[in-house]
């Protein structure tokens, strides 16, 4: 099992530098006035995303290969893996909101300001946190 928590954990941080990074890109993006710019920015996003959501299945194929053969009957009653269950629901929402917004830039239908993208961005860093901290202390 210890193989599959090292694989779970490397593509967990694959997925999370995705995640800290294509919004940093919504922001320069949202930011540029040119048009050559701007499709650089369209190319770099879809790229991104792509990358980023390999990590995120495969941290979701590990981590439920995880929870089926241990996690669930050892901890299923425990609030700290509900809580960190939800929070990877809400972090798989970002993911799906974060597709959402390189189609909407590739369609040229941005509506946020850079400032948007830069609060948009502290999002995971506060998941990446709760879930950390919930795994590591596993309060009762």
């Amino acid at each position: 099992m210890l193989w599959v928590k090292s694989l779970h954990t490397i593509f967990m941080v694959t997925w999370f530098a995705g995640l800290f990074y294509l919004p940093r890109l919504f922001v320069y993006h949202a930011d540029c006035g040119d048009e050559p710019g701007k499709a650089r920015f369209v190319v770099m996003e879809r790229k991104l995303f792509i990358i980023m959501s390999i990590g995120a299945i495969l941290t979701a194929i590990f981590g439920i290969w995880l929870l089926l053969d241990y996690a669930w009957a050892a901890y299923r009653h425990t609030l700290w893996l509900q809580l960190k269950l939800f929070m990877v629901a809400l972090l798989v929402g970002y993911h799906i909101w974060c597709a959402k917004l390189v189609r909407d830039f590739r369609a040229e239908r941005n509506r946020h300001s850079p400032v948007y993208y830069r609060w948009f961005n502290e999002i995971p860093s506060i998941l990446l946190v709760g879930i950390v901290m919930l795994v590591v202390v596993k309060p009762a």
